[in-house]
């Protein structure tokens, strides 16, 4: 069985390069983040005539977030238990649902902006009620697996050169905190191998020519309870996908579980 997630950054935008990505790589299972759509205007149509059922929750602004599947989708669950309000409105950030052996949910968590920004507190309120939520089935015996966006860098090693973030969000103490507090919740980072360069990033910025001088991030994570992680026989950034006109400022993970 093949899982993925990918912040698209804009379903809409490149919808004809998801679906031709679908065929290429074959994935059972896709989370995806950033919709900038919203439920009603989500292409579901295109989407099944790809082979897959879609669960996804979106307003049409920066968020969105949701679940592809073609091996089954059921008990469906939009946001987390708990989930802060951000300007009195609970944004479209995670969506769960049951695929046939396993479990998944598709996170797109907010951003920080800034450590003095009030968006800041706000992720770590954010991280903090996601800690509580996955807990039951980071517990369970069914394969589960919490994947997204994190905007975080678990590690210095996840990130081209830290001293250019010096004090900024991403790669802060209380950002890191939060997110092992997630782990701790009983999920693993699954971790996967790079397909050029030494370091499996996820993300690279549009500016700067970042992508071609490797200047990336790994904040797109899969963190997986033992019965996932331990069917993982791959997991791989498939950057591929980052490259050429139109493509999505992240790319995706993919992970092959033996069930």
């Amino acid at each position: 069985m093949r899982v993925a997630t990918w912040n698209i950054n804009s379903l809409k935008a490149r919808l004809e390069r998801l679906l031709a990505w679908l065929e290429t790589a074959a994935p059972d299972v896709v989370c995806l983040q950033e919709l900038k759509c919203a439920t009603a205007d989500v292409p579901t149509e295109a989407l099944a005539e790809a082979g897959y059922a879609t669960a996804a929750w979106g307003t049409g602004r920066w968020n969105g977030v949701a679940i592809l599947s073609r091996v089954g989708l059921e008990d469906v669950r939009t946001g987390i238990a708990g989930q802060p309000a951000f300007a009195e409105a609970i944004e479209p950030r995670a969506i769960s649902a049951t695929c046939g052996p396993v479990r998944v949910q598709s996170l797109y968590l907010p951003n920080g902006r800034d450590v003095d920004d009030p968006h800041f507190p706000y992720k770590l309120a954010f991280l903090e009620a996601l800690a509580a939520d996955v807990a039951a089935d980071a517990a369970g015996d069914l394969p589960f697996a919490a994947l997204g966006d994190y905007n975080i860098c678990p590690t210095d090693a996840d990130i081209w050169d830290v001293d250019e973030w010096p004090g900024t969000t991403h790669v802060t103490a209380p950002e890191r905190a939060a997110l092992a507090a997630v782990e701790a919740a009983g999920l693993a980072d699954v971790y996967p191998r790079a397909l050029k360069y030494d370091r499996p990033f996820t993300f690279w910025d549009y500016r700067n020519l970042d992508f071609p001088k490797n200047r990336g991030m790994r904040i797109d994570l899969a963190l997986a309870n033992p019965a996932f992680a331990k069917a993982a026989t791959d997991a791989y950034v498939d950057r591929n996908e980052r490259k050429g006109k139109g493509a999505s400022d992240h790319a995706p993970l993919v992970i092959d579980l033996d069930l």
